[in-house]
């Protein structure tokens, strides 16, 4: 049983203890570990060693950046938004876990190979069943002061409702055990238990959540960046909130069509709620709002210099335009704003935008290499798609499509002038398609004349990426068996640092931290929410009582602040007085603004439009065309990956592990498995 739920919530994963030399075999067996260091009992001696404890639990959560390779969930590359054609070495499936499950390899009895993959199910409930031991001993320690008590507790729940929340996320309704400490060696009967509906999994998690942000911090110093705050714990519920609110979840067509038949056995209750409640989304308002009236976070923005590119004239669709940031787009540098989050450039701790973020290698080591040109020693093959092109704005707000009837947009001919703008260099003779885009285009994508400035070596500087067939970092131009080449023409440079560079003397890359919420997506959450309420709705969180109804500028308030920062304008007042078109713009600014921050698997998926967005064609340059005439023409990837893609609504989340489900017969496997 050593592989199942059971022994995973009894024989729990141990503490890595601070400051311990012991190597990672050792950390195998909670039990095993403290009969060889010490007794189990002097892991909650001291407060030293219960807060040691604690942290170790949090230890065994994964990097959140590590969603492509080795990755613990989905992630970019299980959406229309990222893609690559490397298959693994007998070409039977993808090295990338997040192609394996969109192409439906993901089973219950596969989930991608290697150590360390999508199976996380075991791992959550052996933090969950750490938490529960930390609880049950919060007095035991003699040295544990009261505000030492409180705040322990409260980083304990809060890690425990994280595993909770990643569980929701990625299987859907868990098995919750409360408080519950599992016992050891009893009869299989006591281990088994049915699953919680959504509803219930929901309240639990939020509320947990809401105690953990009573007795957290409210900010931590620079040298503990990346614990949790009392801000990261009501962003979550506010994330949480709008989920439970969205169509998947919230009764309804799309709730019926996916789950209305998916009944618990021993109440005849759906495991998914198919019935719709307008409040849902009132509550998700509220708790965006609470974020908002913390007054801690903010966009982040840099001021305009003389480098900044001047806003487009002309604009009339939004009389604020013009206006000083966070009025207008005026007075800030967009490329900067936007892309210093990314890069490096600006300090994470004490960027105002991140909610919570970490510090990781992984964005350097991994994303940073895979998108790199291979002839700067990268991979050149974690892509994005045409899809993702097509939907960033032209720098006037305008869609490619209403840009297109005055020729502002072309696909057709090449730029005639090269253009410099917050140290941004833009060639000459790049194709028109690229041309006039809004900067986030620019701070995001790579493409086919981009420039790759590689600034922290002597050679090789300012580097233009050549995807052309026979281009140095085309399809042709590596060797022939390799797969280091952008098989849709575009890569993910968002997290690209001028001074990065793979090879050469002096090499060297900007550290970089990973958002896991930042306050954009609590603006665009209270905009979504409120857009989709019809009446008034009073909410109480905490002891505030919230009153949300449609309020269009309330919506055009914090909508356009993310705009703003982009240096677009804002909302029409057609879009505002229209909730469909107005949730048509909340999909596609989440799309552009959050790019390969692990959104939009989540996003399409509770909106109901997965298999819409997945039946799309997916789409990029010809990476077999060595001229102009023959590369620059949208052609679907000629690659096993793409072809081999599968569009099932049991594609919404991953299966439980089948191990599981022959110890637990009570327990449902998600629909479709």
């Amino acid at each position: 049983m050593k592989n199942s739920i059971l022994k995973r919530v009894v024989g729990a994963s141990a503490l890595m203890i601070a400051l311990s030399s012991t190597s990672c075999k050792d950390y195998l067996n909670i039990d095993n570990y403290f009969d060889d260091e010490f007794k189990i009992d002097s892991a909650f001696s001291s407060t030293r060693n219960i807060e040691a404890y604690m942290w170790g639990a949090a230890s065994m959560f994964k990097d959140e950046s590590q969603t492509i390779r080795n990755s613990f969930t989905p992630g970019p590359m299980a959406t229309d938004e990222g893609f690559n054609g490397l298959t693994n070495a007998n070409g039977s499936g993808n090295i990338y876990h997040g192609m394996d499950f969109a192409t439906g390899r993901i089973s219950p009895d596969f989930y991608g190979e290697g150590a360390t993959n999508l199976n996380q199910w075991g791992n959550y409930y052996k933090i969950i069943r750490k938490c529960n031991m930390i609880l049950q001993n919060l007095d035991t320690p003699e040295d544990l002061t009261n505000a030492n008590r409180a705040r322990i507790e409260g980083y304990t729940r809060f890690i425990r409702a994280y595993a909770y929340y990643y569980l929701l996320l990625d299987y859907g309704p868990p098995i919750l055990l409360g408080d519950e400490l599992v016992n050891t060696n009893e009869e299989l009967a006591y281990y088994d238990r049915e699953r919680a509906t959504m509803d219930e999994a929901m309240e639990y998690i939020c509320n947990e959540f809401e105690s953990a942000a009573l007795l957290i911090p409210d900010q931590v110093g620079i040298l503990d960046f990346g614990k949790p705050t009392r801000g990261a714990a009501y962003a979550l519920v506010a994330r949480l909130r709008l989920m439970h609110a969205s169509p998947l979840y919230n009764g309804g067509a799309v709730a019926s069509s996916y789950f209305g038949s998916w009944i618990r056995k021993s109440d005849g209750i759906h495991y998914v709620s198919q019935k719709y409640d307008e409040k849902r989304w009132a509550i998700a308002a509220a708790a965006a709002k609470r974020v908002m009236d913390m007054g801690k976070y903010r966009l982040y923005t840099v001021n305009a210099d003389e480098q900044t590119a001047p806003l487009p004239q002309g604009v009339t669709s939004d009389p604020n335009f013009y206006a000083t940031y966070p009025n207008g787009a005026a007075g800030i540098d967009a490329f900067r704003s936007y892309s210093d989050i990314f890069t490096g450039e600006a300090y994470a701790a004490i960027n105002p935008e991140f909610i919570w973020a970490r510090n990781t290698a992984y964005l350097n080591t991994t994303i940073n290499q895979g998108a790199f040109p291979p002839s700067l020693g990268g991979w050149g093959r974690f892509c994005v798609t045409q899809k993702v092109v097509d939907a960033y704005l032209m720098d006037d707000g305008r869609t490619k499509e209403e840009a297109a009837a005055d020729g502002y947009y072309s696909e057709t001919g090449f730029t005639t002038q090269a253009k410099r703008f917050s140290g941004y260099p833009l060639n000459a003779g790049v194709y028109n398609m690229y041309a006039n885009r809004e900067m986030r285009f620019y701070a995001s994508v790579g493409f086919n004349g981009a420039v790759w400035q590689n600034l922290s070596v002597v050679s090789k500087t300012n580097h233009t990426a050549d995807y052309f067939y026979q281009g140095a970092d085309g399809r042709g131009g590596v060797t022939a068996s390799s797969p280091n080449y952008p098989i849709t023409g575009y890569v993910i440079k968002k997290y690209n640092h001028p001074m990065d560079a793979l090879t050469g003397t002096g090499a060297r890359r900007i550290d970089k931290a990973y958002s896991i919420i930042r306050y954009a997506e609590i603006l665009l959450i209270y905009a979504e929410a409120l857009n989709n309420l019809k009446g008034n709705h009073t909410v109480t969180l905490g002891n505030k009582e919230y009153v949300m109804s449609r309020n269009v500028e309330e919506i055009k308030k914090s909508f356009n602040q993310v705009r703003y920062r982009a240096g677009l304008p804002g909302l029409t007042q057609l879009q505002l007085n229209n909730s469909d078109l107005m949730q048509e713009q909340i999909q596609r600014e989440r799309m552009v603004e959050f790019l390969w921050e692990n959104l939009r698997y989540y996003d399409v998926r509770r909106w109901g439009i997965y298999e819409d967005t997945e039946r799309e064609p997916m789409s990029g340059m010809n990476p077999d065309g060595a001229t102009p005439e023959t590369y620059y023409r949208r052609v679907i990837p000629g690659s096993s990956s793409f072809l081999k893609r599968e569009v099932n609504k049991k594609l919404v989340w991953l299966p439980i592990p089948r191990a599981e489900l022959r110890r637990l017969p009570s327990v449902s496997q998600n629909p479709g498995y």
